[in-house]
C-alpha cells in the first residue's frame, strides 16, 4: 500500500517500522500499566520489555533464515534488511520466552504473573505490527475474488501488484484485536497465574493456523500441506491446554 512514509533528503522512514515501533511502546505501555496496578516493579518490566523486543527480532529473524536459508547465499547482507520483510513470530516467540524465563529467575519474580502482564500487550502488538506488514506488503495472500480483496500498486510494495489478494496482513491485525479483547475481559475472572498467557498462545496457534491457509508468499513449509508457522501451531495448541488445564488444577490443590 505504502511502504515509505516519507523521506528526510537521504533517509527513508518506512511505515513498517513506524508501525513497528508503535505496536512496541503501546504494549509496554499497557504492560506498565498493569505491572503497577500489581504492584509489579515497573523498572524490571520496562527493562524486560526491550529484552523482549530485541530477542523477539533476532529470533523471528533467525527462524526466517533457517527456513529460507537459500535467499541468502549469494547476497548474505540481505539477512540485515528486515524492512523486505522475513520475520516468523514463532522464531522470535520462542526467544523472548527464553530470554523472559531467564530474566524472571534472575529477578526472583513469578514466571506466570508476569506473562499474564505482558499477554495483552503481545496480542495488542500484534494487531498493530501486522498493519505495518500490510503496506509494506510482505505476508500477503493468495490471488482470490472475493469481495474485501486487495490490489497493491505501489512499486516498492513486496507483494505481487495488480492482482487481487486476501488481505492476510488484516486478518492476522484482527486476530490480534480480538484476542486483545479477550483477554481483558478474562482478566476480570482470573482464577490462577498463567490464564491469561496461556489462553493467549491457545487463541493465537488457532488464529494463525486459520490465517496461514490464505497466505500466498513464500515462507516454508515443513510439510507438503503445513506451513513452519502451522506445524509450531499444532503442539503449541495442545500444550497450552495441557498447561491451563494443570495451572488450575494446582490453584485447587494448592
Amino acid at each position: 500500500m505504502h511502504p515509505i512514509l516519507f523521506k528526510i533528503g537521504p533517509i527513508t522512514i518506512y511505515t513498517y517500522g513506524v508501525l513497528i515501533a508503535t505496536a512496541f511502546f503501546l504494549g509496554l505501555a499497557l504492560a506498565v500499566r498493569q505491572a503497577r496496578m500489581e504492584g509489579e516493579d515497573l523498572q524490571k518490566i520496562m527493562d524486560l520489555g526491550f529484552y523482549i523486543l530485541l530477542s523477539a527480532v533476532v529470533g523471528s529473524r533467525l527462524l526466517y533464515i533457517a527456513v529460507e536459508f537459500r535467499e541468502y547465499l549469494s547476497n548474505p547482507l540481505r539477512i540485515f534488511k528486515v524492512w523486505e520483510g522475513g520475520l516468523v513470530f514463532y522464531g522470535g516467540f520462542i526467544m523472548a520466552m527464553a530470554v523472559v524465563i531467564i530474566y524472571v529467575k534472575k529477578n526472583e519474580m513469578s514466571l506466570w504473573k508476569v506473562g499474564d502482564i505482558l499477554a495483552p500487550s503481545v496480542a495488542i502488538g500484534q494487531g498493530v505490527g501486522r498493519l505495518g506488514c500490510f503496506f509494506a506488503g510482505c505476508c500477503y495472500g493468495r490471488e482470490t475474488d472475493v469481495p474485501w480483496a486487495v490490489i497493491f500498486k505501489n512499486p516498492n510494495t513486496l507483494a505481487p501488484m495488480d492482482v487481487h489478494l486476501h488481505p492476510t496482513q488484516l486478518y492476522d491485525s484482527a486476530n490480534g484485536f480480538i484476542i486483545f479483547a479477550a483477554l481483558l475481559i478474562l482478566r476480570k475472572f482470573k482464577k490462577f497465574d498463567g490464564q491469561l498467557f496461556w489462553t493467549y498462545t491457545l487463541l493465537y496457534a488457532v488464529g494463525r493456523f486459520i490465517v496461514e491457509i490464505f497466505r500466498g508468499d513464500e515462507r516454508g513449509f515443513v510439510t507438503a500441506s503445513l506451513s513452519t508457522s502451522q506445524f509450531i501451531a499444532i503442539p503449541l495448541f495442545a500444550v497450552s491446554i495441557v498447561m491451563l488445564i494443570k495451572l488450575k488444577r494446582q490453584k485447587i490443590e494448592g
